[in-house]
């Protein structure tokens, strides 16, 4: 089953492009320069950022439905992304590198499915839950800070 893996769109992201580190404070964000990689995962351009590149931290709102599992938690975003990455049929690295919690859910927002694996297996993972007719969607979380890797979906 062929499935596609994108980042996210910059739009929501834009307007904390360039603010002073005060502003940001007011909407919980926090900017920082990389230093350690990898350890600063970007969701639109879905790589590790490289050392001296800034990154803005920003709650996320990755899981919108209204059900229990409405979901927000912490991202990376690079300061001036623009151009979000795709993915067909192929798991980025940096989701490859880490332990995924990935997560099944139908079209109604609720859970289905879910399994921790390492993202060396991600990929056979998503292939198995996508063949579930049920599954509308997957969510990728790290598994050590719980944060938003990624939606999947089929291609």
């Amino acid at each position: 089953m062929t499935f596609r893996i994108s980042g996210l769109d910059p739009a929501p992201f834009r307007h904390f492009y360039g603010l002073p580190d005060e502003s940001l404070s007011q909407y919980g964000a926090k900017r920082y320069e990389v230093d350690s990689h990898p350890g600063f995962p970007d969701r639109i351009e879905m790589r590790d950022l490289d050392i001296g590149e800034k990154a803005i931290l920003v709650n996320y709102m990755h899981q919108p439905a209204a059900t229990a599992y409405r979901s927000s938690h912490a991202i990376f975003v690079r300061e001036g992304a623009e151009q979000p990455a795709e993915f067909i049929g192929e798991v980025p690295e940096v989701m490859r590198i880490r332990q995924i919690s990935l997560r099944a859910f139908d079209a109604g927002g609720y859970m289905i499915d879910a399994v921790l694996v390492d993202g060396t297996g991600l990929k056979v993972s998503i292939e198995r839950f996508l063949e579930n007719p049920d599954t509308s969607y997957l969510h990728a979380h790290n598994a050590q800070r719980g944060c938003f890797a990624g939606k999947i979906v089929r291609a």
